[in-house]
């Protein structure tokens, strides 16, 4: 493992590339073998019975994607609320290969006043990269391309869905 998450109580935390349901299960293990709590959102009907209870176990709270909603603002909203909250996301947004990458966890610490951490499972070199926290200047154009140079030459488990 190169870095270590930060000891802060609130922060964004985009994990790429994202190719494969492996990733998940990655995650929870090194999230167990750092010791850190870390969040993530979902599709409210994940959190019903009789699966409800394990999603929330496992870190997860619910989101309204059924309507059109402000997501980010609820998301936000989650951060307000709760001392600790540490929100994984992959930027992609799925695990097929994407051109570019989804706006929305800039936006949410944006507007949740929170640093981003970003983490790299680089299957080619078997390593977990994790970076210093940095706050959105609000020039995202800037801000992704500093993101970008974090990611590059990382592998995915799949890698032809890599971005």
């Amino acid at each position: 493992m190169i870095g270590s998450l930060p000891d802060l109580d609130q922060y964004v935390l985009i994990i790429a590339p994202h190719t494969s349901n492996w990733d998940f299960v990655l995650g929870l293990l090194v999230r167990q073998l750092i010791g850190t709590r870390i969040h993530f959102v979902a599709k409210d009907s994940l959190f019903r019975p009789p699966f409800g209870w394990y999603f929330r176990w496992l870190g997860g709270s619910p989101i309204d994607r059924s309507r059109s909603r402000d997501t980010v603002r609820a998301v936000a909203k989650i951060f307000s609320e709760r001392k600790t909250f540490r929100l994984a996301l992959s930027p992609e947004g799925t695990r097929k290969k994407v051109a570019t990458w989804k706006t929305g966890f800039y936006y949410i610490a944006i507007a949740a006043h929170v640093p981003i951490v970003m983490v790299a499972f680089d299957f080619g070199k078997k390593k977990v990269k994790i970076s210093e926290p940095v706050s959105p200047s609000g020039d995202r154009e800037a801000d992704f391309k500093s993101y970008m140079d974090f990611y590059r030459g990382v592998l995915g488990k799949v890698p032809e869905n890599g971005f």
